[in-house]
This record gives structure tokens, sequence and C-alpha cells, in this order.
């Protein structure tokens, strides 16, 4: 019993630690530097916040993405997620292409931003 006890206190000591972990990390390493749109993709905000930059996010194919029961979503590793309202980029898409940025916890997936292309 004192071991199940101690277990769960050392599990609400560190779950505050792993949930605060959500944001996303940026890992531009320097591959876009040159590219003339970089400053206006680290200036892309959702609702939810900063999508971050171009290194960031995933460009999205267009049979990996469509619209279901009114809302985005998009398939990631094989499964269907559901882009929130608020990730929704609604500037134009100067890119062209539809890029998602998606932030993966030990919770699964969830949606920084998402920028639909033109499905030409």
């Amino acid at each position: 019993m004192d071991r199940l006890k101690l277990s769960l206190k050392l599990a609400l000591l560190v779950a505050p630690f792993v949930l605060s972990t959500g944001s996303a990390l940026g890992r531009d390493d320097g591959r876009f530097t040159d590219s003339p749109l970089k400053p206006w993709f680290d200036s892309l905000r959702s609702h939810i916040g900063p999508c971050c930059s171009d290194a960031d996010g995933v460009a999205v194919a267009d049979p990996d993405w469509d619209s279901y029961n009114g809302h985005y979503r998009v398939r990631l590793d094989g499964v269907w997620v559901e882009v929130p309202d608020e990730a929704v980029i609604t500037e134009p898409n100067r890119a062209g292409r539809t890029m998602v940025w998606p932030v993966k916890t030990v919770f699964g997936v969830s949606i920084r931003c998402f920028m639909p292309g033109s499905m030409i």
C-alpha cells in the first residue's frame, strides 16, 4: 500500500511538467534561410498561437486533407485528425501547398496551425 501511495505522489509531482510540455518546439535548422517566403512563414499565426516557421510545418498532399462535417481534417501517420477551427489560417496561402503544423505529445496529435491549399 505504501508503494502505491508513493507512486501516486510521484505521478502527481511529475504530471504538471509533462502537461506543460505541449507547446511546439521550433526546429529551424537554417535550410530555409534564403527563401523569399521565410519572413512570411515566420509571421504566420492561428488563433492558437504562432505557427513557428516553414521548417516546423508539414506539406500535405491533396488526398490527405479534406473538409468533413464543416471542418477541415488532415491525415497524419495514417490517422485522420480533425483541425480545430482556431488552428485554420485564413490569410491567403502564398506558398500554394496545404500545410499543417502538428504538435505530437504523449497524449496524441493536436494541430497548432493549418493552411489549406488550392486543391488544383
